[in-house]
């Protein structure tokens, strides 16, 4: 993170290669800080790309070398379809982390999104699936990796973490990021994890389970807990929701495996919808002995990545999607 309250593009992204080897009429830094500012006010190609970088051409000049005036849309297309991409991703990161500031525990979420436009019909290309990672607090996306079609989201979330600065924050994955390497690679981040579990790790599953119904019927009396509880109402739907969280039992199958194991967590939840009462039960795992508040607020956090995230990729980006 840069020790300055201002960050610099052209620092961020120094390290890009420059494709070009002829003559360079147009700076580098200059089409990326257009390109960026341009995107992140709303333009969607690179006809939007060049319009807004000669209306705005007085005020970026107080940054930049514009001598040689703005780029085409066919010149801003071509400079940036043929830098590295592996490149371009590692300085935006940089860039993002530079500017944003990761809040001291605060949730990450990362979970999965498969895009359906991207289907290729003509080559029968499978679409493409993305993991991203989403710092709920903050609202702002931390990164994305493309999960290769021979392949799933178990091998692209460790990636994706490697990316990623992670210290003192709680990270949080549904079920089919439930892997003992996945784990291990939160805790080695200097993170903590609260992981969904559900029957792909069967051993772990049986024994949550059959841990939180020996104590639900006596109210958890033979056990430390510490519990919370939510109402919501709202758009024809009302939600209570219990949260129990516990220390893990030291006879917990499976626990030896799972690395800085220190907490399991339950969530019933009742939903009226439409007359009809909806009943679920979720089952966690904590590297944290949190608070019943904070463990709640953890897993709420995460569906933030679907209220947030995915539907700016579905409806700004036009991304027609399905979550993973």
């Amino acid at each position: 993170m840069s020790d300055s309250p201002r960050v610099s593009i052209q620092r961020c992204f120094s390290r890009l290669t420059d494709p070009r080897r002829r003559k360079v009429v147009y700076p580098l830094v200059n089409v990326v800080t257009i390109a960026i500012c341009a995107v992140l006010c709303g333009a969607d190609d690179f006809v939007a790309i060049a319009a807004f970088g000669r209306t705005k051409q007085k005020w970026l000049s107080r940054f930049l070398d514009l001598s040689a005036g703005i780029p085409s849309h066919d010149r801003f297309n071509a400079i940036l379809g043929a830098i590295k991409v592996d490149e371009f991703q590692q300085c935006l990161l940089e860039f993002i982390t530079a500017i944003h500031e990761v809040t001291n525990g605060q949730v990450v979420a990362i979970d999965g999104k498969t895009l359906r436009r991207s289907y290729d019909r003509a080559t029968s290309k499978s679409a493409i699936h993305m993991v991203s990672a989403w710092a709920s607090a903050n609202h702002i996306s931390l990164g994305q990796v493309v999960v290769d079609e021979k392949s799933n989201e178990i091998t692209a979330i460790p990636k994706l973490l490697q990316m990623l600065e992670l210290s003192g924050c709680l990270v949080t994955i549904d079920a089919m990021g439930c892997q003992v390497e996945i784990a291990r690679a939160i805790v080695d981040a200097k993170a903590d994890y609260v992981l969904a579990v559900k029957n792909n790790q069967p051993t772990l599953a049986q024994g949550v389970d059959a841990f939180f119904v020996a104590n639900t019927d006596d109210d958890f009396a033979r056990v430390e807990a510490r519990f919370h509880t939510t109402n919501d109402k709202g758009h024809g739907r009302q939600e209570h929701r219990e949260y129990v969280i516990c220390p893990a039992p030291e006879g917990l199958p499976d626990r030896t495996r799972w690395p800085k194991l220190a907490a399991i967590g339950m969530v019933l939840v009742w939903a009226l919808r439409d007359g009809v009462v909806h009943e679920e039960c979720r089952y966690y795992i904590l590297s944290k002995y949190l608070s019943a508040k904070r463990f709640a607020q953890a897993v709420r956090d995460h569906w933030s990545i679907e209220n947030r995230l995915h539907w700016q990729l579905d409806v700004t980006f036009q991304e027609v999607g399905t979550a993973g």
